[in-house]
């Protein structure tokens, strides 16, 4: 599934909360700063004012550390790794069965507080009621878009208090990952301890055996797509956090011309009776909810392909978990994919 992948589906609208409550009795509900909740968000002992610059060039001042977190599902997930436990959260979060996500990683979802599970849901009745210090959420563009903040209510949020914008778009994996190392370390993370240290050093580690996977084995081509009902999505690496970073390690993708482009350059869209436009030895498939995951593929075409047909598919994370911890999977399996494929493509 492409990036923009939520672009596809139809957005609801006004949400149902705007309707019920009216923006002053959002900002009401939110209460004043002297009566927030201390919360469990900065655990690093950090106290005075605080203050971060996000990629939107934007800097957020509070008279404290935000403590009353209201954040994007896998940021969440992110900040979770580096200690940090927010209040609420946005996005995919739990899937139909009522498990968490795998955007949520590692998060205990009973714990938080869910204000939408998919594209255009967010209540702002509930992110009132958390008396939030701060938004943080990623961006896929170079405009500043909040990612799953719906525009129809952008407005209403951005009163309830200021927002963190950490960008995921056009640059390789390892400048988000030190931006949220960096955000983590300002909210009160310890990032002198041992698991976070430790992680960092792996994740070092697997991009070193990503390399040399990816120099003994040039002739292989790897394609990243994402599978729908009617379509599938082959994604280019320009644009793409994952795919940016694999590529300069060395990896040799299957690259949709610009021209076939859609959504701003991020994909080509493919039928399934073209499915096999492009030869590839290794497919990374989306992993996330919202798209079919290999097992569920029922497409003759699909199953056709030389990749498929040697077992050579491996799952792909098009929005990482921006902690190391989370990344050294994405590059051990596609190391790993690597040295035990075979030419079939």
């Amino acid at each position: 599934m492409p990036l923009a992948r939520a672009t596809h589906l139809t957005r609801r609208g006004l949400l149902a909360a705007g309707g019920a409550l009216g923006l002053g009795a959002a900002l009401a509900a939110c209460g004043d700063d002297q009566g927030k909740d201390s919360g469990t968000g900065a655990k690093g002992g950090k106290s005075g004012p605080w203050s971060f610059k996000d990629d939107r060039g934007t800097t957020v001042k509070l008279d404290k550390v935000p403590a009353n977190i209201v954040a994007f599902t896998g940021v969440g997930a992110a900040l979770y790794d580096y200690g940090i436990q927010v209040k609420g959260v946005f996005g995919p979060t739990k899937t139909t069965g009522g498990k968490p996500d795998v955007q949520a990683g590692d998060m205990d979802i009973s714990k938080v507080t869910v204000l939408g599970n998919a594209w255009g849901q967010f209540s702002i009745e509930k992110y009132a009621s958390l008396a939030p210090d701060v938004l943080i959420t990623t961006m896929f563009d170079d405009a500043g878009t909040l990612w799953y903040v719906p525009e129809e209510s952008k407005k209403k949020i951005a009163q309830l208090a200021p927002s963190v914008g950490i960008s995921v778009y056009d640059r390789r994996l390892t400048q988000p990952l030190q931006r949220m190392w960096d955000l983590a370390e300002s909210l009160g993370a310890d990032l002198r301890a041992a698991k976070a240290t430790d992680a960092k050093k792996r994740f070092e580690a697997a991009a070193a055996r990503l390399r040399a996977a990816a120099k003994a084995k040039p002739h292989l081509k790897v394609m990243a797509g994402s599978a729908s009902d009617q379509l599938f999505y082959v994604s280019g690496t320009n644009l793409s956090i994952d795919l940016e970073y694999f590529k300069s390690l060395g990896v040799n993708f299957v690259e949709p011309p610009e021209s076939a482009k859609e959504q701003g350059g991020w994909y080509e869209s493919l039928s399934w009776e073209n499915v096999d436009k492009y030869r590839a030895d290794i497919i990374m498939m989306d992993d996330r909810s919202s798209a079919i995951q290999p097992a569920d593929i029922t497409k003759a075409t699909w199953k056709k392909l030389p990749a498929v047909k040697a077992g050579q598919v491996i799952p792909r994370s098009p929005e990482p978990i921006l902690s190391y911890d989370k990344c050294v999977p994405l590059l051990t399996r596609l190391a790993e994919a690597l040295e035990k494929a075979e030419k079939v493509g």
